[in-house]
């Protein structure tokens, strides 16, 4: 429904918002664990409660996009033709399932769930105190924040594949850095000086700007942008699934790769950032301010891509062809 020119934008709202829901309930546990008794949790986990019921009255008053209004009313006829068309055009939608698929996938394979899950679990190890750890969170999230608003000022100027190539470096250099700095100072089973606990705390923040500004509203943005209407809400739906799944294998993971691992954790996730980065720069087409209805083209232009849609239209030439000489056939026997 947005403007091309803003569509970037607009889109990465979802990922500020995010990232602000986040940066708050690091306040509320950084609050809550100073109340004497122990029982603070109990508020963080109630609160919880009422961005819920945000959503689920807010539910109620959503209404359809026009796109699917359009495709609900439309013609019976035509919505036929458009399923035998699909049918037979399904390799030209190979692209976009596999970015679909690629793009949340690399999203959580960076580690940024191992800082929003575990971030005071490992400040505090590497030496700083109960409350420095919780504020340390507090910290990487409003970076994060702050990162998001860039992200929505600059993606329509600078394009999506500067920015994610960009985030990849950043994050790149980030996750190679903390683990050279966790394997001199920190070793295995030592201690860390406070100075380098707090400067692993400064390249975190690197990094989650790294992230924010680039892959974290990105991966919603890309496919949603790439997929054309007849599979964006598939495609979407790919992206949800995919990330909600590497979310939880990364969650059950992570401290089993720490405990084996060690600091060689964030070489791996740097080793992952590497490789989506190289991903990015051979394969994904530039979509900014784009229209919807051009993006067949990028395909087409597209040095690896064009092969795989060029097969697609092949087989629909075919199709027409053969639907014509059968039409043509029928016409001149009935005469």
């Amino acid at each position: 429904m947005a403007p091309p020119q803003y569509r970037g934008a607009i889109n990465n709202g979802f990922e500020l918002c995010i990232s602000i829901g986040i940066l708050i309930a690091n306040v509320i546990n950084y609050g809550v664990q100073k109340i004497e008794g122990g029982w603070g949790w109990r508020i963080s986990l109630s609160m919880a409660a009422v961005p819920a019921a945000f959503l689920t009255i807010g539910a109620i008053f959503l209404p359809e996009t026009p796109s699917f209004l359009i495709q609900r009313d439309g013609n019976v006829d035509e919505a036929k033709m458009m399923l035998q068309r699909l049918r037979v055009l399904k390799k030209k939608y190979r692209p976009q399932l596999v970015i679909a698929l690629l793009i949340p996938f690399f999203n959580q394979v960076t580690g940024i769930n191992v800082i929003n899950f575990y971030a005071p679990v490992m400040f505090r190890t590497i030496g700083l105190g109960e409350s420095a750890a919780l504020m340390s969170a507090v910290v990487t999230r409003l970076c994060a924040t702050v990162a998001n608003i860039v992200a929505m000022v600059v993606v329509d100027k600078f394009g999506r594949r500067k920015l994610l190539l960009v985030g990849g470096v950043q994050m790149i250099l980030s996750q190679f850095t903390v683990g050279a700095i966790l394997a001199v100072k920190f070793k295995d089973h030592g201690v860390m000086d406070k100075e380098y606990g707090y400067l692993v705390l400064v390249i975190m923040c690197v990094f989650v700007a790294g992230f924010a500004w680039s892959w974290g509203p990105l991966t919603y943005l890309v496919p949603t942008e790439i997929c054309p209407l007849e599979i964006r809400s598939a495609g979407q739906s790919v992206v949800i699934a995919v990330i909600f799944l590497m979310t939880f294998v990364i969650g059950q993971t992570f401290l089993n790769m720490l405990c084996h691992l060690k600091f060689g954790t964030f070489f791996l996730f740097g080793g992952w950032v590497c490789v989506m980065t190289l991903f990015v720069f051979f394969f994904l087409p530039e979509t900014k301010q784009l229209p919807m209805e051009q993006m067949e083209q990028v395909w087409r232009r597209h040095w690896f891509w064009k092969r795989i849609v060029g097969e697609g239209e092949e087989e629909a030439d075919q199709a027409q062809t053969g639907a014509g000489a059968i039409a043509m056939s029928a016409a001149a026997h009935s005469s």
